[in-house]
């Protein structure tokens, strides 16, 4: 497996495995179970880019070498990696800017009516 087929296909199962992590969650959820986030990524990683990884050798009639099911497990890493960075950090990320936003933004009324006071 070539580095370009490796990145297209981490970047397909990247999508793939927050879409399914974040259905697993929102059903998890409704039901009141509780879990851990992480654990549910690295299971769906896993999955995704495992099954997915020998699919792709399967459709292409790759061989199955050493190195090529070293690639599968690599890709169930880097996909598991990849999705622990994904939608819960990206919305943790927005809500911190907006968090420090409106941070500076009372900071900024308070000293502008101090400004006002002198």
């Amino acid at each position: 497996m070539t580095i370009e087929v490796f990145l297209i296909l981490l970047s397909a199962f990247a999508i793939v495995t927050s879409i399914f992590t974040e259905g697993i969650k929102h059903i998890l959820d409704s039901l009141n179970v509780k879990y851990a986030s992480n654990v549910v990524v690295l299971i769906v990683s896993i999955l995704v880019g495992g099954v997915g990884t020998a699919l792709f050798y399967l459709f292409n009639d790759i061989a199955w070498t050493t190195i090529n099911i070293i690639s599968i497990f690599l890709m169930c890493a880097a996909n598991w990696l990849g999705a622990m960075v994904g939608y819960d950090k990206i919305m943790q990320a927005i809500e911190q800017i907006m968090k420090n936003k409106s941070i500076a933004q009372a900071d900024k009324l308070i000293k502008g009516a101090e400004q006002e006071k002198k």
